[in-house]
């Protein structure tokens, strides 16, 4: 079968294509925007990708076209392959459900969903089974440097999946995760995001009650205990066996840690089930060591074997990854976008450095709620740890000079990448650590400030 990506360079239709490749299948696709990491493994696959959404690309005559969430009904003729598509009466079909019927079918899935976390949860757990020699397909949304890829179809039934709320296409409105039909799920956190779908936390919860209706009754949910949204959604019903994480206190049956963040018991109750020691820091991280643990143990993994399994993790790409050093000052990559995940990464290098050395927060609010300007009132609170932060202006239709007020002198604007490179390049100085946070390519800012810095 030859697939046609609408939308191929997004980290979920990026790694469908990988599978579809690995598949058998002929795979070609289009994006408007091309970068790394994405890019970079597409090309490798032998993928061709086409710039743009030109009707010109209905002449490759696939037998089937494949539509990521990125695509919409345009009155500004942005997307004019799609109208053609339509027109024409070509079969097309949204990524997950194409999914759903070429790869996950016949699968135990194990779904990882939640506001934040998924993608190194899903690298978490994906680990733990590889380890375990149960050799998982998965798909996550970024590049876990224990595999090098986003995407394989494994070699037994078992496939880990990141499950994304986020809505599936133009033409299908649910989220994502209710084509997935897992078998264990991760309820990780849950808080209001995708503002651009959701009005409000109660619509995001609504979403992940659908996600529970479908995990059978001999099925796991792995939710996390500090979390009251998911408390709510457990209240609307459930059918399966829920096991619980992250209790802040001794709470029978419930897996929580006790330690540092580098190295910590793993205990049920007050029981002593195994131990993890690694690199990666901050209590978030431990409690996605918990939620991978309580999902492996679902599928035949004694605790003790999967936290073993975590002490050779590797981080994702994208995930305080160090992209350099210039003159003793270090530049830092990172997928953070969201005000929470700002906050926790921050928090988290900063445990990490020197008391006298300082955090440059180099931010771009490019997810759709963050141009939206409906949690800029947060920035001040998610950049509070950094000692100074640089926000990108670009493309904002609100002024983030206003929302960064409350930081004094420690919130900087910036026009655009140049200037944004400009102003750390005056402040920096040997010793600091220049953070930057976003969920896209930030324009090469990376390379630019190496560069500038040298």
């Amino acid at each position: 079968m030859h697939i046609h990506i609408l939308g191929i360079c997004g980290t979920f239709m990026g790694g469908l294509a990988a599978l579809a490749r690995e598949a058998g299948h002929t795979v070609t696709g289009c994006d408007a925007n091309v970068y790394p990491p994405m890019s970079t493994q597409l090309e490798a696959l032998g993928i061709e990708l086409i710039q743009g959404f030109g009707a010109e690309q209905l002449s490759l005559k696939p037998d089937l076209f494949v539509v990521g969430n990125v695509v919409t009904r345009s009155s500004e003729g942005r997307f004019p392959l799609m109208e053609a598509i339509l027109d024409a009466g070509l079969p097309y079909t949204s990524g997950p459900q194409w999914l759903a019927e070429h790869v996950l079918q016949g699968k135990h899935v194990l779904a990882v969903a939640g506001t934040h976390g998924k993608t190194s949860t899903t690298s978490m757990l994906t680990w733990i089974l590889e380890a375990a020699g149960l050799a998982p397909g998965f798909l996550i949304g970024g590049v876990p440097q224990n595999f090098g890829v986003s995407a394989r179809l494994g070699g037994g039934k078992y496939f880990v999946i990141e499950a994304d709320e986020y809505d599936t296409a133009f033409f299908d409105k649910r989220s994502k995760f209710v084509h997935y039909r897992p078998r264990t799920a991760i309820l990780n956190n849950l808080e209001h995001d995708h503002a651009d779908i959701f009005p409000d936390l109660a619509a995001i919860e609504t979403q992940f009650h659908h996600l529970v209706r479908t995990v059978p009754p001999s099925g796991r949910l792995v939710v996390n205990a500090r979390e009251e949204a998911l408390q709510r959604v457990l209240s609307r019903g459930c059918w399966s066996e829920v096991q619980r994480f992250g209790a802040r206190k001794e709470e029978p049956g419930a897996l929580r840690a006790r330690g540092e963040p580098t190295s910590f018991d793993v205990l049920r109750g007050s029981l002593k089930v195994g131990h993890v020691t690694w690199e990666l820091l901050g209590e978030h991280n431990q409690l996605n060591a918990l939620a991978a643990i309580a999902a492996a143990e679902h599928v035949g993994i004694d605790p003790e074997k999967a936290a073993e399994a975590l002490s050779s993790f590797k981080n994702v790409r994208r995930r305080l990854e160090l992209r350099g050093e210039v003159r003793g000052i270090k530049v830092y990559d990172d997928f953070a976008h969201h005000p929470t995940a700002i906050h926790t990464t921050i928090d988290g290098l900063r445990r990490r450095i020197a008391p006298q050395e300082r955090i440059l927060a180099v931010f771009e609010p490019r997810s759709n709620t963050m141009k939206l300007g409906t949690m800029k009132a947060q920035l001040p609170w998610a950049l509070e740890e950094a000692d100074l932060s640089f926000c990108n202006q670009e493309g904002l239709t609100w002024d983030a000079a206003e929302a960064l007020a409350p930081l004094g002198e420690q919130g900087l604007v910036g026009a655009d990448v140049d200037a944004l490179v400009a102003m750390v390049k005056r402040a920096a100085k040997p010793g600091d650590h220049v953070l930057c946070m976003s969920n896209g390519g930030f324009g090469g800012i990376h390379e630019k400030l190496l560069d500038a810095l040298k």
